[in-house]
């Protein structure tokens, strides 16, 4: 976010929990301004009324990141000290069908929530584009997806929830790119980063800053190399085949 107004955009922050970071931290000037909200993005309903009470201005793009690693909460209770607690918590032994639901619930159906309260904001920006020749190229959204939600790319098995419900979002970004012409999207395979997806730093996983460093590089490439809208690509701009 910091990045992202140290480049002059102003920014609409939404989290399903708490923010973690104080909203006083970042300096209130014109260009480097971040507004704050709290929302369940399983609710259309809330953030369309948020959307529609407090924002009308167009937006330009959207970067989706909200998401849940699906794992079964009984097993992290009891292995929560075991550094195989994370394949342990998504073994198909252990997967539960109210894991399951609630992984589609925020990975799937929450980010299309997002996206449809965002649309009109979305089309308000695609308009002035077509009317204004100052202003260059689609409103964009770019969607954190997972290399694990490919099926051909699934050698290791296990990740139920996770990985099904990547692929689910991968199909529903793709229809969104094929109904919703004037909007570019890309989903993006971020790595594996230590963020708060889990209470556990993996094995093998990034910083934060290393991660959110290629992903800004590949938004660059969006435009400049005219990427068909829904492609599904690692952080480093590579195709990732369905």
């Amino acid at each position: 976010m910091q990045k992202l107004t140290e480049w002059g955009h102003f920014v609409i922050a939404i989290d399903n929990k708490p923010f973690p970071v104080a909203p006083q931290d970042y300096p209130r000037e014109p260009g480097n301004l971040i507004i704050f909200h709290q929302a369940d993005i399983t609710s259309l309903q809330d953030i369309q009324a948020w959307v529609q009470k407090h924002y009308s201005t167009p937006i330009e793009l959207i970067i989706h990141c909200a998401g849940v690693r699906g794992l079964v909460p009984a097993v992290v209770a009891r292995e929560k000290q075991s550094s195989k607690v994370v394949a342990e918590a998504e073994t198909l032994e252990n997967m539960d069908h109210s894991t399951m639901m609630r992984t589609f619930e925020i990975n799937t159906c929450g980010t299309l929530n997002v996206v449809k309260a965002f649309l009109p904001l979305l089309r308000c920006f695609a308009a002035e584009v077509d009317e204004d020749a100052k202003v260059t190229g689609k409103p964009k959204v770019l969607i954190l997806s997972s290399r694990m939600g490919s099926i051909s790319a699934n050698t290791a098995g296990g990740g139920y929830a996770y990985r099904a419900s990547k692929a689910a979002l991968n199909a529903v970004v793709k229809s969104l790119a094929i109904d919703l012409p004037d909007v570019q999207f890309l989903m993006l395979h971020p790595g594996r980063v230590e963020t708060g997806l889990v209470e556990w730093k993996e094995e093998g996983a990034i910083s934060v800053q290393e991660s959110v460093r290629d992903c800004m590089r590949v938004l660059d490439k969006m435009d400049k190399e005219g990427w068909e809208s829904g492609r599904l690509v690692d952080r480093f701009g590579v195709t990732i085949p369905w």
